[in-house]
């Protein structure tokens, strides 16, 4: 009886050691690092001695709270960490958490529910959709992994505004070169990307006479297909991705000739039929969503709040239109839908 005690109480001790995280993940504290994340645009900032190291595009929450906004720490750091509820291991290429995992203490958790993680989807990075965490590229977070320290401060918010500005709005105080570093200046934008970044490239390739088919902040086919017009013109590698070359390529270039004709038809992001081009599904957000939701609140389905983001209830407000309508019924609003819209 004694020995089954003793027994017991050597297992029980074990899993207690078990759950306290190794003394590389615990011990080490920072009071010289930031990590900013805008949900406006899904962008990830990191900063290091008051300088602005890095921008990293991220995806966050498919609808709007699931991805908490305030002010957090990170609190745990993990490698390969197993995807419990897929019973998945860490490591394995299907692993949706990637090879990285900055845990964070969000609503009061203890930094096993939400983080900064990885994934094993790229195409959704840049895109509204998670269930609350952030995800990065594996390359990028296994970067920010080496890099940031346990107690980092995490500011998670949705803002029109600079990286430096949202810092000082939260008391942080960011001298040095953070400054004068751009907010966009390492983002590569690709078919998926949203925010503002995505709009200013919008409204400056419609400027020089390519159509994107919108100016709502959402990098669709219609901006793809701009992006792709604009590299075949400048002999630059047509992959429809902005990276450094066609950035610099396209805010160096001028409105000449048809060119800038062509601009003043296709310019004025107030456009309704504009912004009715644009490809849209759950997790989108913008002009194109809201007037999306006008307009079937105007036909009787149930939208609570035009809000502009395209979550659950106007995707579920959408197939019953398009099963209405007897169109594919696949919750993405294309042409056929804003056809069947008008």
């Amino acid at each position: 009886m004694f020995k089954k005690i003793i027994i017991c109480f050597l297992a029980g001790l074990l899993f207690f050691v078990w759950l306290i995280p190794p003394p590389s993940a615990a011990a080490s504290s920072s009071s010289n690092q930031l990590i900013i994340i805008n949900k406006s645009n899904n962008q990830l900032a990191f900063y290091e001695n008051n300088t602005h190291m890095r921008t990293f595009s991220v995806a966050t929450g498919r609808s709007a709270n699931l991805t908490p906004e305030g002010n957090f720490r990170i609190v745990n750091k993990i490698i390969n960490r197993p995807y419990y509820k897929g019973n998945i291991p860490g490591g394995h290429p299907s692993n949706p958490l990637g090879n990285r995992w900055l845990g964070i203490n969000a609503n009061g958790t203890n930094g096993n529910t939400y983080a900064i993680h990885g994934n094993n989807n790229s195409s959704s990075i840049g895109t509204y959709a998670s269930a609350g965490c952030v995800r990065m590229h594996n390359n990028e977070v296994k970067w920010l992994y080496d890099k940031v320290k346990v107690n980092t401060p995490v500011v998670i918010v949705s803002s029109s505004k600079s990286f430096n500005s949202i810092a000082k709005a939260n008391g942080y105080s960011l001298d040095g070169k953070s400054s004068s570093v751009p907010v966009t200046s390492a983002v590569t934008l690709r078919r998926g990307s949203r925010g503002t970044s995505v709009k200013q490239l919008q409204e400056q390739l419609t400027k020089l006479g390519y159509n994107t088919r919108g100016v709502d902040g959402i990098f669709g086919p219609g901006t793809e297909s701009a992006v792709k017009k604009f590299q075949k013109d400048k002999k630059l590698a047509v992959d429809g991705v902005v990276g450094p070359q066609t950035r610099t390529a396209v805010y160096n270039s001028k409105t000449t000739g048809t060119k800038s004709s062509t601009a003043k038809k296709n310019s004025g992001s107030t456009s309704a039929s504009q912004v009715q081009q644009a490809t849209i599904r759950q997790g989108s957000r913008g002009a194109a969503v809201t007037e999306l939701q006008k307009s079937l609140r105007q036909k009787g389905y149930k939208i609570t709040s035009v809000d502009g983001i395209f979550g659950p209830e106007t995707n579920n407000a959408v197939r019953k239109f398009q099963r209405d309508k007897k169109l594919s019924v696949d919750g993405i609003v294309g042409p056929q839908t804003w056809k069947a819209l008008k």
